[in-house]
């Protein structure tokens, strides 16, 4: 075999493996974003200052979004990382924010705290 009809038959292999490759590597995994997670929260906002009783139906909607947006530890951990940097700029009842997920009826596995070590968190 000469070195042309070798490169015609290396180049269309090695082709196929690095197509192989990149169609089963694993995704990278990413973390979502602080403004994606304080506009799915921003709802929450008047109800976390102590403004009202209960939580609002769209403050509610937007934690349930949350909590299924943070699958991963990644995400929740920048999600936490988030929370827990708006919670020491804007003034929130602190009770209020842990309690936030019960009074929504989810499980948020993270607490809203401006006390929180997110990086602990799986």
């Amino acid at each position: 075999m000469n070195s042309s009809s070798q490169a015609k038959t290396i180049v269309p292999l090695v082709m196929t493996i690095i197509f192989m490759l990149l169609i089963i590597a694993p995704a990278s995994e990413s973390a979502i974003t602080c403004g994606t997670v304080i506009s799915t929260i921003r709802p929450c906002f008047s109800y976390l200052q102590g403004v009202g009783g209960k939580p609002p139906q769209t403050c509610c909607a937007g934690c349930k979004s949350l909590a299924s947006a943070t699958s991963s530890a990644a995400d929740r951990q920048a999600a936490c990382t988030c929370l827990k940097n708006a919670s020491q700029n804007v003034k929130i009842n602190a009770q209020l924010a842990q309690s936030l997920p019960k009074n929504c009826g989810i499980s948020l596995s993270f607490p809203i705290s401006n006390t929180v070590d997110c990086t602990k968190i799986n």
